[in-house]
């Protein structure tokens, strides 16, 4: 549907990375589980060890979905912008070239009870 303004319109996005005072917002998804209906957002300093973001927030996030005690972290399939990719858990967000706004995605072979058929 075409807008009818009275003058020109200018967006200013708000989700910018300099509006979130050093840190910057990160998307992940756990591949085959509808427990989730949609991506978790974080909201996370990009000094970050990736360590750190799946022993703490992210971990805490999907300790609701009853196969989350059987995640063995150092199996997890990574895929970053849909494409494999394997991160160093002892380097940065940043040094793992995860940036603002970035999605993440992980997948748990042979943990699926609650997955949709593939």
């Amino acid at each position: 549907m075409a807008v009818a303004a009275i003058k020109e319109y200018v967006g200013v996005p708000r989700d910018l990375v300099a509006n979130f005072n050093g840190k910057q917002l990160v998307y992940a998804s756990w591949d085959r589980h509808l427990l989730f209906a949609a991506p978790f957002l974080l909201c996370v300093p990009p000094e970050m060890p990736f360590g750190e973001l799946v022993n703490g927030p992210l971990s805490m996030l999907v300790q609701a979905d009853p196969d989350a005690a059987a995640i063995d972290w150092s199996t997890v399939e990574w895929l970053k912008a849909n494409q494999p990719w394997t991160p160093d858990f002892s380097l940065s967000l940043a040094a793992n070239g995860i940036g603002h706004k970035d999605q993440l995605r992980f997948r748990t072979a042979g943990v699926n009870t609650l997955s949709a058929k593939a």
